[in-house]
């Protein structure tokens, strides 16, 4: 391998990628609190009033946001891998992940559960405390990889996301040296013929179209996610792969857009488009994965720019600064704190547009509350919620 395509040891940074990882983290808050409106769906919270609107915006998020946050977590294990060794990267990411991962499942996750069960029944007044006990009453489903844990009230909740990086990031470290190995090489067949990018369509159609789509993991099933933090460990570092990416933007764009509207007949007309046998629905799967495989590189290579352009690597700004490492802890509080926030809200006489905006501003500003005022001002409350530990000076600043 040369000097010119290894990857360097230490991860160049990379502003626009951690501008794109906190707008989809902060998304996610106008995305759930858009759910307590929707007429489809089973949301913790919903309301009285509801528009199909929602629907179709959720849709056109949906097929490229969280692809683009495992994207994302794939090109940093590469980095890490590299400079920690594939073993210190499993134990590192067994800690940073896991740890938030059993604290949000035990602590902050059985509250959307019970009040769903409020929400849903106002006969109901099962106390928070009796409601526990069921809740953590699970058994083991080893056929459900990575989802071992099952019950009739338990989940994952939002840490799903979290739950399947860890696991990605366990089956990669046997086989990390490998698969960027065979990305080196993958990378200088796609320099010359460019056109190959649109291949992991193939995978994703081949995992969505037999196995169906999940709504509880954001419409994709599960095992898709796999394939963009594959593509992002092995290739989207590559400098000749960015520059493919750059190259084909626009016109992946204007496919990607145009695949999302082809999937709209079979969204909007059959019962269950993410599970139907019919061929309508075999096409809408097909045409979702291969529009959310363009609209991804398509982001990618809109936000990346090519050094010479952006001049000195500059330091994040304060505000990038402050929100890049804080972008799991607030993707861990955001949905317990929006469905919290709606449950107040939505038995009030007033129109979707004001109640939708309640919920936004007061969850963006609850979270962002604990994550200074709680989370980041202790060592303990940072390690809880996957946060390397601060400089002494830091936790009082």
């Amino acid at each position: 391998m040369s000097a010119r395509t290894q990857a360097p040891a230490t991860a160049p940074r990379r502003g626009e990628l951690d501008v794109l990882r906190v707008l989809v983290v902060l998304g996610l808050v106008f995305f759930h609190a858009a759910l307590v409106f929707a007429t489809e769906g089973d949301y913790y919270v919903q309301n009285t009033q509801t528009t199909e609107a929602i629907t179709v915006l959720a849709g056109f998020a949906v097929v490229w946001a969280m692809p683009v946050l495992f994207l994302v977590a794939g090109l940093g294990a590469r980095y890490s891998v590299r400079r920690r060794g594939a073993g210190r990267f499993a134990g590192e990411r067994l800690v940073r992940l896991g740890v938030p991962l059993v604290f949000t499942m035990v602590v902050l996750n059985p509250l959307p559960q019970w009040l769903r069960l409020r929400a849903a029944d106002p006969a109901y007044d099962e106390s928070y405390g009796r409601f526990l006990p069921r809740y953590f009453t699970v058994h083991l489903d080893l056929a459900d990889f990575p989802f071992f844990l099952d019950g009739e009230h338990f989940e994952s909740g939002h840490l799903w996301f979290v739950l399947l990086l860890l696991a990605f990031c366990l089956l990669l470290a046997p086989v990390a040296a490998r698969l960027a190995a065979g990305g080196d090489r993958a990378a200088e067949i796609i320099a010359r013929h460019p056109a190959l990018l649109v291949l992991p369509t193939l995978p994703l159609a081949l995992i969505n179209v037999p196995l169906g789509m999940e709504e509880d993991y954001a419409a994709w099933h599960h095992w898709a996610y796999l394939v963009f933090f594959l593509y992002g460990f092995a290739l989207a570092g590559d400098e000749r792969i960015r520059a493919v990416m750059r190259r084909l933007a626009r016109p992946l764009g204007v496919a990607g857009v145009v695949l999302f509207a082809a999937c709209g007949p079979g969204f909007m007309t059959l019962d269950d488009p993410f599970t139907d046998r019919t061929p309508l629905a075999l096409v809408t799967r097909a045409l979702f994965s291969a529009a959310g495989w363009c609209l991804v590189v398509a982001i990618l290579g809109t936000l990346d720019r090519p050094r010479e352009q952006r001049g000195a690597q500059a330091r994040p700004g304060t505000v990038m600064g402050y929100l890049g490492v804080a972008a799991l802890p607030l993707y861990v509080l955001h949905q317990p704190v929006v469905v919290v926030l709606a449950y107040g809200v939505v038995g009030w006489s007033a129109p979707i547009v004001v109640e939708y905006t309640v919920i936004v501003t007061a969850s963006l500003a609850v979270i962002l509350v604990l994550y200074e005022c709680v989370v980041r001002r202790t060592r303990l409350t940072r390690f809880l919620f996957g946060m390397r530990p601060a400089p002494p000076n830091a936790l009082s600043s």
